[in-house]
């Protein structure tokens, strides 16, 4: 008997192996010696399949202690929901579509609402802390993606040569773009820098400075 733990588990070396958007049902069924119509007892389709797995995974996800103070858990819930996340970057990728909410379980939604009533405890209201979230959501989804591309690809920024030659002497490059040219030899290594959580405190600062929308 096939089990959907086995199913999960040999999806999870399929998009280790090849990345998630080689996975299909009949890939998957191959792979495990099964026919098709065998998974499909389990799951319903690719998209299922890919939610359980985020689902199974996000369970697993550590919780932090959390502070007093509004602003603090705020931040402490997303730098837990961050790190889970980057650590299994396809997954961040397959919630960027709106409306994933629904299907996570009980362990990644209670970092949402610790990021929700973290934003109301500020003094903004429900509806305010539903954009804030997702506002927070776009910078964080958005950190791990480019973070990820980057280490796959070989980048211009990497090679401070490259730029240092086109910002610094290329057309005068270096009358057109100073700025540029002053940090070129520097870019790849100050761009590495893992600056998202110092990020995340200045803009949920910001955030939460705004004057509440209308209603």
């Amino acid at each position: 008997m096939t089990s959907r733990k086995q199913i999960l588990a040999a999806a999870r070396v399929l998009i280790d192996e090849h990345g998630w958007e080689k996975l299909t049902i009949r890939r998957l069924a191959a792979e495990m010696g099964l026919g098709s119509t065998t998974l499909y007892t389990h799951v319903s389709g690719k998209e299922d399949l890919l939610f359980l797995l985020i689902h199974e995974y996000a369970e697993q996800i550590p919780h932090p202690e959390l502070p007093s103070m509004p602003r603090d858990r705020i931040v402490a819930a997303v730098v837990a929901i961050h790190d889970g996340l980057a650590a299994w970057p396809w997954a961040a990728e397959v919630l960027t579509t709106d409306g994933f909410i629904a299907r996570l379980g009980d362990s990644f939604l209670s970092l949402v609402e610790t990021v929700l009533s973290g934003v109301v405890d500020a003094g903004r209201t429900p509806d305010d802390s539903v954009r804030i979230f997702r506002s927070i959501w776009y910078y964080t989804v958005g950190e791990i993606l480019v973070r990820t591309h980057t280490r796959h690809r070989e980048m211009d920024e990497r090679d401070p040569t490259r730029l240092n030659a086109y910002f610094g002497n290329a057309d005068g490059g270096r009358a057109r773009l100073p700025h540029l040219a002053a940090v070129a030899g520097r870019w790849g290594t100050l761009a590495g820098q893992d600056t998202f959580a110092q990020g995340l405190r200045a803009f949920v600062d910001g955030l939460l400075a705004q004057p509440p929308e209308p209603a």
